[in-house]
């Protein structure tokens, strides 16, 4: 679009994900905005292990940021807010150099630790306490694997810290943590928004070694030396920011109970913004802040595009070699015509460590009801629906929360019809798609409006950002048969599973 004009206001959104540093810049009042991005890789050392490079995944966002700077030009900056992906833990020693990679969100290391707790009344209590359920993507199992598994490391480890932390450490010198990313740790007391102690017992971790909790909404200035490298004026604010799905809310304009974000990328997750704390007796759903008055509720899934992008792999080979060609969306052209049900073929699409509504990271994935007559477009159909049924649990969550009236989805998979007619059906609610590219980037620029007082709320901030939060595609309203088709299909999954229990018993 171009450099800002010289008497813009702007404001720049950070987004650190798992596969790239997004840096975006939103002039006030006006319809200006520009990102870049820079990716890096997710490693996998090991089974189960999913990790990065900190110093790469910093690299990449500083560079990002001196390019944005270069289009921001003379345009007064008015601050910025910070994105990271959530649940990432980095070990430092005193020289605040990483010890450890990042241990992703992916990162099943700790799957025993947290079956070990998960079902026990002090995981049950450190549920309710922190919002986060006992899975091995939190802090407060992976610490317990670094406890047991690698203690000659852990006992080197000054600061454990996320990959926020981290950010900002390098974006201020300040090493703290906000209430969302510490939120989703395990580790946090919602009632107080401070460090658990009976969480720090458990892990053996002291309290200094973690950083100090404050809210989202506070602000630290760039760093000097920093400012001057990248190109922004000195004294620059920095917006703590919050965790990347919260902040993903916020960017689709998903901010009121009934209200629900939906993001569907290589995960998936839905969220709905409450006014307070909403922890979930029967621990199916998390709780993260968003901002003093915002909470945001849901669940995530780890399989979600990366289910048809590896039946791409596994399906399309003779696609890869078309000029142009897209292996994913040409499977998904042959699924369109499959019907609902894909004629009994049932997906359990859990390809890596799943995360919601069970939280059980041990249980493999599974095609169910396989018959010779399921051809390559029969198994893409099965694994779409198999994450739409498991959105449509979590969904159902929230529903009993407050009654859902539209889903406010983005992603890369909504240019598929495939996708967004089985899921809207799936779910049984009006969809609407929202031009979600910079979405959790706008949120963080938002949220850094509304924390610097120049927007009198979060969704002020949107408008003063040139983002309508009801803009989207048309609503789409699911076909009630379709709606019943994908009910009865989902309430066939308990007798198809029994009729497996012979075989069982064969093998026991």
């Amino acid at each position: 679009m171009g450099a800002a004009p010289a008497d813009a206001r702007v404001v720049i959104g950070l987004d650190v994900g798992t596969t790239a540093a997004k840096v975006s810049a939103f002039a006030l009042g006006g319809d200006w905005r520009v990102s870049v991005g820079n990716e890096y890789p997710l490693q996998q050392p090991q089974p189960g292990w999913e990790v990065q490079e900190p110093e790469v995944m910093w690299r990449a966002l500083r560079e990002g940021l001196a390019e944005i700077a270069g289009e921001v030009g003379a345009a007064s900056v008015v601050g910025v807010g910070v994105s990271t992906a959530l649940h990432g833990l980095i070990g430092l020693d005193a020289e605040y150099r990483p010890l450890t990679p990042l241990l992703t969100w992916a990162d099943s290391r700790a799957a025993e630790q947290a079956m070990r707790l998960r079902d026990t009344e002090l995981g049950r209590r450190l549920h309710r306490t922190s919002g986060t359920p006992v899975h091995s993507m939190s802090h407060l199992t992976k610490l317990l694997w670094f406890a047991e598994h690698d203690p000659e490391t852990a006992s080197a480890v000054r600061w454990w810290v996320g990959l926020k932390d981290y950010i900002l450490w390098q974006l201020t010198g300040e090493l703290v943590t906000e209430v969302s990313h510490a939120s989703g740790t395990g580790l946090l007391d919602l009632s107080t928004r401070d460090w658990n102690e009976e969480a720090l017992q458990v892990t053996g971790v002291r309290r200094e070694q973690l950083p100090p909790v404050r809210p989202t909404t506070e602000a630290f200035p760039l760093l000097p030396a920093l400012a001057a490298a990248v190109g922004l004026p000195e004294g620059t604010r920095v917006v703590l920011g919050a965790g990347d799905g919260p902040l993903g809310n916020l960017g689709v304009g998903a901010l009121e109970p009934g209200v629900v974000g939906l993001s569907l990328g290589t995960s998936g997750a839905v969220r709905m913004v409450t006014d307070r704390p909403y922890v979930d007796e029967a621990g199916k759903l998390f709780c993260y802040n968003l901002a003093n008055d915002a909470w945001v509720i849901g669940g995530a899934i780890s399989n979600g595009g990366i289910v048809v992008r590896w039946g791409g792999d596994v399906f399309g080979a003779d696609f890869a070699d078309e000029p142009g060609g897209n292996p994913d969306g040409m499977l998904l052209d042959l699924a369109r015509d499959v019907p609902i049900g894909a004629e009994g073929l049932i997906a359990l699409p859990f390809l890596m460590a799943e995360r919601a509504p069970l939280w059980n990271p041990t249980i493999p994935g599974a095609f169910l009801g396989v018959r010779r007559s399921h051809t390559r477009e029969y198994f893409v159909r099965a694994a779409v629906e198999g994450v739409a049924l498991m959105l449509s649990t979590i969904v159902d969550e929230l529903d009993r929360v407050s009654p859902v009236r539209q889903i406010r989805a983005t992603g890369g998979v909504f240019r598929s019809t495939v996708w967004r007619e089985v899921l809207a059906a799936a779910l049984g609610k009006p969809l609407v798609v929202t031009d979600g590219a910079d979405g959790t980037a706008l949120g963080a620029a938002a949220l850094a409006l509304y924390g610097l007082g120049e927007a009198a709320s979060l969704r002020d901030a949107l408008i003063a950002l040139g983002a309508d939060p009801d803009a989207g595609s048309d609503e789409l309203i699911p076909d009630p048969d379709d709606v019943a088709a994908y009910r009865a299909v989902r309430a066939g999954i308990p007798a198809l599973l029994a009729r497996y229990d012979e075989v069982r018993n064969l093998f026991s």
